[in-house]
């Protein structure tokens, strides 16, 4: 049975930063495309960042430069370090696993940014 555990979902301060972890079991890691997504209040889920099994990495134009996705394999480990917060980061976090038409979500993990 596939899991993704997300972590690190914190009240932080505009400006401040916060790392997220989604730890991954029930399935050959390495071997899968690992992204970030978020959903805030009355909005739609919307892509974060993404990395590939090859370490490839992408970002929202909205991130691109504030945050930054790694892998940790041996852990079976996605991270998303994220700063420069702002009000509009404000969501609740879910980690994604891909491999082919295959797809897992995670229960996801709130982070909310005040001014």
């Amino acid at each position: 049975q596939v899991q993704l555990v997300e972590s690190g979902g914190a009240l932080v301060q505009a400006g401040g930063s916060l790392s997220l972890s989604c730890v991954a079991s029930g399935l050959t890691f390495s071997i899968w495309t690992m992204t970030w997504h978020r959903q805030a209040p009355g909005k739609q889920r919307e892509f974060v960042a993404s990395i590939s099994s090859g370490g490839n990495t992408g970002y929202a134009e909205t991130v691109k430069g504030r945050f930054t996705i790694s892998r940790d394999n041996a852990k079976n480990t996605v991270f998303l370090q994220m700063s420069s917060l702002k009000a509009d980061d404000t969501a609740v976090y879910y980690c994604r696993a891909n491999f082919g038409p295959q797809i897992y979500w995670g229960q996801g993990t709130q982070v909310t940014v005040f001014s």
